[in-house]
């Protein structure tokens, strides 16, 4: 069994599938060494080990409580399919990531995220947490409780996330436009109005040696002001017709734009929910810097682009905003986040990232947990002050170390 884009195989020599709760703590209370699988969109063994757990097979209802403006679901539905099911309730995400293909459960444990300035990861939704323990037990906790923050993007380090409690809010409207031929200039002088042009923000790149640094996506809400139908942003001009984030892709797989409104869930990911997503066969790797170095970063970056361009099929440039989450990228700062999706070639791939890692150190980068990183875990331990809180917190729940596996001890200390 590979990963989705089929760059990793996991090595698990059984794949559980519970129907129910009670068999899942079944499960959890006789294993000795396992993970959660999720979407599978991760390009690491962070969710590997001897048995797998899937938890597409548990019952995926969706139950919406209106009054407390939460919604509870599974945690191994899909964010897509949780879009559609809100839609019927007349609800809403505030967020959501730009594939709509990953699972809830996954994607709050790696701390993944859309984009936006005032958005906070899809983790800072989070609002309850039921999980099964390594002892077999179900433990629920809610923001009451002083050790939810480190659960919340807790690594699969603590026991199977079941159930998660996310925040709603009344359905919106997006519209989406991209602006194309951005020069470096424009992004490097107006970084901070480019990234404040809407309600969720992208600059995709080729990180080119010309003066073009790329597209600009820009995704407003509709209640937020009427439509002007801005024909230029900062000189980049509005795209005519529809477009892939990769120059000359095709664009049928991506989200309408052209400033057409549509609901939240059609707009704000970059991809249908129906087709492949992103390029499919590819490398990712994602790197937090603190969101006051963004410009920095970028020029930092272009410096090492002769290194980048061989293997990169496109970077996103995006904000995010900071938590409290303990072991979040985002974790007390605001971020600003530079994302390579690289062509399959894993050596050359890693020799692109010690040329990007060694331009962004100055910044105190944070990768993405579900992606490709070279740091290890001295050097993460210095981003992440609520570590030892954290590995207290694990040892605590899973001391016999049921949910350690080596991508933990790789990179998290202790």
């Amino acid at each position: 069994m590979q990963n989705w884009a089929g760059t990793y195989t996991y090595r698990a020599r059984e794949l559980h599938r519970p129907a129910s709760v009670e068999e899942l703590r079944t499960i959890v209370s006789r294993a000795r060494s396992a993970r959660v699988l999720g979407s599978r969109h991760s390009f690491t063994d962070i969710a590997d080990a001897d048995e797998l757990i899937a938890l597409d097979a548990l019952p995926a209802a969706v139950a919406v409580d209106r009054e407390a403006g939460t919604a509870s679901v599974t945690a191994g539905v899909t964010y897509g399919s949780l879009a559609e099911a809100l839609r019927g309730e007349g609800v809403a995400l505030h967020n959501l990531a730009s594939l709509p293909h990953v699972s809830i459960g996954g994607a709050i444990a790696t701390g993944t995220h859309g984009s936006g300035d005032g958005n906070g990861n899809l983790a800072t939704a989070v609002a309850g947490l039921e999980l099964v323990t390594p002892g077999g037990d179900l433990l629920a906790v809610t923001r009451r409780d002083p050790e939810f923050d480190g659960l919340v993007v807790g690594l699969g380090a603590a026991g199977a996330v079941v159930r998660v409690t996310l925040d709603v809010e009344p359905e919106y409207q997006v519209r989406q436009r991209v602006f194309e031929g951005l020069s470096w200039e424009a992004l490097l002088g107006h970084f901070d109005a480019i990234a404040a042009a809407g309600y969720s923000v992208s600059v995709f790149t080729t990180w080119g040696g010309g003066d073009d640094a790329g597209q600009v996506w820009v995704k407003s809400r509709v209640a937020d002001g009427p439509d002007h139908a801005p024909v230029e942003l900062f000189g980049a001009p509005a795209a005519t017709a529809e477009r892939h984030p990769i120059p000359g892709a095709d664009a049928s797989a991506c989200t309408p734009q052209l400033g057409v409104p549509g609901p939240w869930s059609d707009r704000l990911p970059h991809f249908r929910m129906g087709f492949t997503p992103s390029q499919g066969e590819e490398l990712q790797s994602e790197y937090f810097v603190p969101r006051q170095h963004a410009v920095a970063a970028i020029a930092a970056t272009r410096a090492v682009a002769d290194r980048v361009r061989p293997v990169l099929q496109v970077s996103e440039i995006r904000t995010v905003a900071a938590d409290n989450l303990w072991m979040s990228p985002h974790h007390g700062r605001d971020s600003a986040a530079l994302h390579f999706t690289w062509r399959r070639e894993r050596e050359a791939v890693e020799r692109a990232l010690e040329a990007v890692e060694a331009a962004l150190a100055p910044f105190s980068p944070r990768p993405h947990w579900g992606k490709l990183f070279l740091t290890g875990a001295p050097a993460l331990a210095d981003q992440y002050e609520r570590v030892p809180d954290f590995l207290a917190l694990v040892r605590r729940l899973d001391p016999a170390g049921v949910f350690r596996n080596p991508w933990l001890s790789r990179y998290v200390p202790g």
